[in-house]
């Protein structure tokens, strides 16, 4: 594996080829080359580099002078707090920081030695790109992504060239993903999701990315209009866009021209899901991953979808469920994989067992067509209640398809009796009672799924991705 091979289509990029548009600019792939070739050669030979992961073409820019240069890139969330960027900042120990000119870095970034990414290259063309070192090995670190800390602080996981190249290429033969598309988000661009799938992605099959700033129906209706042909969105994006759609049947119209929505991050309702096919005629597609393992599985778009599922396991993925006890269909997500991390930056813990199995802390469960049906995390989603296994998930799925709930999310809480019992927080959307939402759970599952008690919040805490993040919510 080669830098040439990570990003082939920089090498020789044919004049005038579309590569990024963003709300503050667009570049074609002969001008990102220059741009980032420029900065490659400022950078090279340093350890690592922090790049400000603004939504903006510089951030973009400088993600790939790192990868041209060698030098493995660490995203920084512009929005974290003073300490978590402080801890971030001391652990990675960047020898500098790529951002914008313009912007106003923190604190914490002070005393490291600031590069301003030009919007211009120094000098036309791409020579640059010849001169870097295109002999790195796969096993060369390219990305160090910060986990979200919810267990502790951030944990760098860092991501080899071949590892980012493997499951990129595992996702075009899954998504038949060509030089033809053009794909649409408005992810920010310091997590896997917005930045490997939906900036690295394009650009290592040749295609485009249409960055939308916000996402919002008019805005993504245009850039399908505009030949936007993949869409990535989260759980919140396409919520909201079926809730904008349902008053605008020319967007959804316009929208539905698209080749592929896939969403990902954290589970799409099946209300959502059918929502989105009626107002549309596409059936939305979900993938499951991990900051550390990459994509592990999608729905694939020669198949059909299967609401409540994740699809199957990607090409060269291995995964398996480890059921507690025998005869168990719920099992603990464990995986082996050629998009595995290498370990945790400045961390001597072994990232996997020794026989290479990753425990990714989810809970799952095969369907018949064999597709991996995800019931939440281990640690908040498996609850153990009058001797029952229950997953959260398909409480707080049967809960959102009452037309009284905006939003759910269930936990389980101690209970002398009963182990655990359930309870469910609701965002209402109407005139909302919690006897009867119990009840309508009881209804579509089984009685001992029923929440044992339903309050009535008026948002759920949610991180940067639009997860819930559970430990947040009143107890």
């Amino acid at each position: 594996m080669t830098v040439a091979a990570l990003l082939p289509a920089l090498l020789d990029p044919p004049a005038g080829r579309p590569a990024l548009a963003f709300p503050d600019g667009a570049l074609t792939y002969p001008e990102l080359a220059a741009r980032a070739g420029a900065v490659a050669r400022e950078i090279a030979g340093l350890d690592r580099v922090a790049v400000w992961a603004t939504p903006t073409l510089p951030t973009v820019v400088g993600i790939v002078a790192a990868l041209l240069a060698g030098v493995p890139a660490v995203p920084v969330n512009p929005r974290s707090g003073p300490r978590e960027l402080a801890h971030v900042v001391a652990d990675a120990a960047p020898g500098a920081v790529l951002a914008d000119p313009t912007v106003d870095l923190p604190a914490a970034l002070a005393e490291v030695r600031r590069i301003p990414v030009p919007r211009e290259p120094d000098r036309p063309g791409g020579p640059a790109l010849r001169n870097v070192d295109s002999d790195l090995p796969g096993t060369a670190p390219a990305l160090v992504i910060y986990t979200s800390g919810t267990t502790g602080p951030p944990k760098g996981a860092v991501l080899s060239r071949a590892a980012i190249a493997t499951n990129l290429d595992a996702l075009a033969d899954a998504w038949d993903w060509s030089d033809a598309d053009v794909l649409a988000h408005a992810l920010p661009l310091f997590h896997v999701h917005g930045l490997v799938l939906g900036v690295l992605g394009p650009l290592r099959r040749g295609g485009a990315v249409r960055h939308l700033g916000a996402f919002s129906a008019p805005a993504l209706a245009a850039t399908v209009d505009a030949g936007a042909t993949l869409v990535f969105g989260v759980p919140t994006h396409y919520h909201r866009l079926a809730d904008e759609l349902a008053t605008d049947p020319a967007a959804a119209a316009l929208v539905g021209r698209a080749r592929l929505l896939v969403s990902g991050s954290a589970a799409l309702t099946a209300v959502d899901h059918a929502r989105l096919q009626r107002l549309t005629g596409l059936a939305v597609r979900e993938r499951y991953g991990l900051t550390e393992t990459l994509i592990l599985t999608a729905a694939r778009a020669d198949e059909p979808v299967e609401p409540g599922t994740v699809g199957r396991p990607l090409a060269g993925v291995e995964l398996r469920l480890v059921a507690e006890d025998a005869g168990d269909d719920l099992g603990a997500v464990e995986v082996r994989s050629p998009g595995m991390f290498s370990g945790y930056l400045n961390r001597t813990d072994p990232p996997a067992t020794p026989d290479g199995w990753f425990p990714t802390g989810d809970i799952g469960r095969w369907t018949a067509s064999g597709a991996l049906a995800l019931v939440g995390r281990r640690a908040t989603d498996l609850i153990k209640s009058g001797g029952f296994k229950i997953g959260a998930g398909e409480i707080e799925n049967a809960l959102l398809e009452h037309p009284t709930v905006r939003e759910a999310a269930v936990v389980g809480v101690p209970d002398d009796d009963l182990g655990e019992r359930v309870i469910a927080f609701v965002v209402a959307a109407g005139a909302a009672d919690g006897a009867a939402l119990a009840d309508h759970v009881a209804s579509l599952l089984s009685p001992h799924k029923r929440p044992r008690e339903v309050r009535f919040v008026d948002a759920l805490p949610r991180n940067d991705m639009g997860k819930v993040v559970k430990a947040r919510l009143p107890r």
